[in-house]
């Protein structure tokens, strides 16, 4: 067997193994499950790097497949596709993974529900990264659902709280609502051209050769509709902010390099097929910059910490998106990579001074001293400085990339956007950092949302540890720019030349994090700062802002008047009248007819003797007549 082959398929199946022990074996014994966890999730890192260093002079994509099913001329395949973008999302993924695993010893430590935690991470990893080395979409589809069953049972892991079970199952119809599009585009990319496979679906030449440019289209946006739901994009954003009810290791997980980033890896994936499109990739800029822009206005109005990195989260795959459909694939992807590093971090971060004060909201942090946590506020700002792309940390490399690519790609409008985008983002992150940092002593101290968490000495130092390697990593990643383009396009040579580099851009990026950063101290941070944005200046802009742009209301209407009021009202009456009427009637019917047989039946002797003999007597004349 191929060595890559093997080290792949080791990689993949750890996970799952550990999954299966956990669950079956050793689940109520805590130690031992987050052992077995971590030692697969170790493993499965050590051969992503190892298959990440051993290709990266690679020339040519590998694929590994086998016949999976086979009906007739059909025939279903599965196996791996090893190439530059696989395996570097395949090792971000892993790291992630593993580093979250040893965060949770810590954050996790004393929960009743420790084994089944570890086992859910397990399934949840195993789904991802078999998700990534996918070499047809109808495998990647299977595990994209695996992957939103596995984040499901993550965030309604507490399900003993109501908020918990219900964001669970918001987050689970809400992107299913996006994959039943999705489904339907591989439906009809499979009557149409009779193969799902990556390559040949990333090849321009066979995709035009045998699909019509409306066809494309069709099955491009079908598709897209997917990536809408999982990464939360408008209009399907609201479910990721209530996912915050699951522990803060989950939100590290799914916000920076797993299930909402699978979505914009599927378009990265899938690049040479979406770019034969310029009608979907339109689309793909337009939902990229608005979710970008709501999500922004969302996060400056939040007292949640953990919400305000959640609506980041969505800004930024908006901004991911922007570079992708705005035609520049290693901006998008380059963005993706850095964000996994400093949005874990964030996460993290926040999951520490959640832990250490018992409450989510960033203001009791700070009146409860959350700036004396010196090694986390600094990898808080060093995380928040990288989400808001200040230099040198990696979000600035990346984001001045995506900001280039769409000059010069010829998008002025969506330029602009970023601009803005960029300008909110720094403010809403230094608005958090100066909230913590120089808190108000003159207000009353809220009960904490739960007890505060001890988790140990060798917990603490496992947090403290994990935060220590992310923030180096977003310190340097993105001083790697050059090698990742020359890795990622050794294999991609036919897509289009990169942005080119303007010099007065930095220049003008860096001004307006400068002013966004002055205006947050001038509001959250001076000694006698109001702590009151400008937007909480304006009732009703604030109020449209914290109650998402009414998203949820629309949705809670839309589904008592439509669904519930109209649809569900006429299937009622259907079901009713015409299906319950026609059954009752014939049974109605089939009491008549025996009330009349009974009548017949009835104890009347003479009658009965009378219509025999009368029968007897016209079947004699009617046959001596006849004769």
């Amino acid at each position: 067997m191929n060595l890559s082959l093997t080290v792949a398929l080791i990689a993949l199946l750890l996970p799952l193994i550990a999954f299966g022990v956990i669950m079956v074996a050793t689940r109520s014994r805590h130690q031992l499950s987050a052992g077995i966890a971590i030692g697969a999730a170790g493993g499965s890192l050590l051969a992503a790097i190892f298959l990440l260093a051993w290709h990266w002079h690679m020339d040519q994509s590998l694929v590994f497949q086998t016949v999976w099913m086979a009906s007739g001329r059909m025939a279903v395949p599965i196996g791996i596709l090893l190439d530059p973008l696989s395996l570097l999302m395949f090792t971000v993924v892993a790291t992630i993974s593993f580093l979250v695993q040893i965060y949770s010893l810590g954050y996790m430590a004393g929960d009743p529900g420790f084994g089944r935690y570890y086992g859910c991470l397990s399934l949840f990893a195993w789904a991802m990264l078999s998700l990534t080395l996918s070499s047809s979409l109808v495998q990647l589809y299977i595990f994209w659902e695996l992957v939103g069953l596995a984040s499901y049972l993550l965030i309604g892991f507490w399900f003993e709280k109501f908020s918990a079970s219900e964001a669970g199952k918001k987050a689970f119809v809400m992107t299913r609502t996006g994959d039943v599009a999705f489904l339907l585009g591989l439906v009809l990319l499979w009557l149409q051209l009779g193969t799902l496979d990556i390559p040949v679906l990333t090849d321009p030449a066979a995709v035009g050769a045998r699909l019509s440019p409306g066809m494309i289209t069709l099955g491009g946006l079908l598709i897209f509709g997917g990536i809408i739901g999982k990464s939360a994009q408008f209009p399907l954003l609201t479910w990721l902010p209530d996912a915050m009810e699951g522990p803060t290791p989950v939100s590290a997980l799914l916000h920076s390099a797993t299930m909402v980033a699978a979505g914009v890896y599927l378009f990265a994936r899938l690049f040479g097929f979406f770019s034969l499109s310029p009608t979907t990739m339109g689309v793909c800029l337009a939902i990229g910059t608005i979710s970008m822009l709501m999500a922004s206005t969302m996060a400056m109005v939040a007292r949640d910490i953990k919400q305000v990195w959640a609506f980041s989260t969505i800004s930024q795959l908006g901004f991911m998106l922007m570079g992708l459909g705005g035609g520049s694939l290693f901006a998008g992807v380059f963005h993706l990579t850095t964000h996994a590093g400093f949005k874990a971090l964030l996460f993290l971060c926040a999951g520490v001074l959640i832990h250490h004060f018992g409450t989510n909201d960033m203001f009791s942090i700070g009146r409860r001293g959350g700036r004396r946590l010196k090694t986390v506020m600094v990898c808080l700002i060093v995380g928040a400085g990288a989400l808001s792309g200040l230099p040198p940390l990696s979000g600035f490399f990346s984001k001045e990339l995506i900001l280039g690519s769409l000059l010069d790609t010829g998008h002025p409008i969506a330029f602009l956007a970023g601009l803005i985008g960029a300008f909110l983002t720094t403010y809403y992150s230094f608005r958090l950092i100066f909230i913590i940092l120089f808190p108000r002593k003159d207000e009353a101290e809220p009960a904490a949302d739960h007890p505060a968490a001890n988790a140990g000495e060798f917990g603490e130092r496992a947090m403290l540890g994990v935060l220590g390697v992310l923030a180096s990593v977003t310190v340097v990643l993105g001083f790697v720019e050059a090698p990742l383009h020359r890795f990622l396009f050794q294999t991609l040579a036919t897509h289009a030349p990169e942005a080119g580099f303007h010099e007065w851009l930095p220049m003008l990026a860096g001004g307006l994090a400068l002013i966004a950063i002055c205006q947050a101290w001038f509001e959250f941070g001076r000694k006698k700062a109001p702590q009151i944005g400008w937007v909480e200046r304006f009732p009703a802009l604030a109020d449209l802002f914290a109650q998402r742009w009414y998203l949820d209301r629309f949705y809670r209407l839309f589904l008592d008047r439509f669904i519930y009021g109209t649809v569900s009202r006429l299937f009622t009456a259907n079901d009713r009248k015409v299906i319950d009427g026609a059954l009752d009637t014939l049974g109605l019917s089939t009491i008549g007819l025996g009330r009349i047989m009974q009548r017949l039946h009835a104890a009347m002797i003479q009658y009965r003797l009378m219509a025999m003999f009368a029968a007897v007597v016209g079947l004699v004349i009617f046959i001596g007549w006849g004769g």
